[in-house]
């Protein structure tokens, strides 16, 4: 069990390699403190001194998974970590799957296979509906 000052460390440790989420710290916080009430002392003084913050966190972890998801799977993401309240944006899905569809295939698709195939794959990567017809299962392919 660490004391508080080195439950602050490892806590330090954590927060320098990346942003986390409270929740997220916590868990790995957990097994390292003596009592709930140090952990929970530590995660207060962490935010307090704004080393620790949710909305930052949410910030970062959007902004990098907006590169490959849409909304929908950045949601889930950010909700696993413990963020429930978050807004992400729709704003611009139909351009980041549209570049994410012409990295993954470099022609058209031509059947009715290829375009099933695409959708079910902008699908998985949490793509709205809405933006799945407008890409894949129309002709208009952009």
């Amino acid at each position: 069990m660490d004391t508080p000052q080195e439950l602050k460390a490892r806590a330090l440790r954590h927060l320098v390699r990346r942003e986390h989420s409270r929740d997220e710290l916590a868990r790995k916080l957990a097994p390292h403190a003596e009592s709930q009430q140090i952990l929970e002392g530590t995660l207060n003084w962490l935010e307090s001194t704004n080393k620790l913050s949710n909305q930052r966190f949410a910030e970062v972890r959007s902004h990098q998974l907006a590169r490959k998801y849409g909304a929908a799977r950045i949601r889930q993401d950010l909700k696993a970590k413990g963020i429930d309240d978050y807004p992400v944006s729709a704003a611009g899905e139909l351009e980041r799957a549209r570049a994410i569809l012409a990295r993954k295939y470099r022609i058209p698709p031509t059947t009715r296979d290829e375009r099933a195939k695409r959708a079910r794959f902008l699908q998985g990567r949490g793509f709205s509906g809405d933006v799945i017809r407008r890409l894949v299962l129309r002709d208009d392919d952009g």
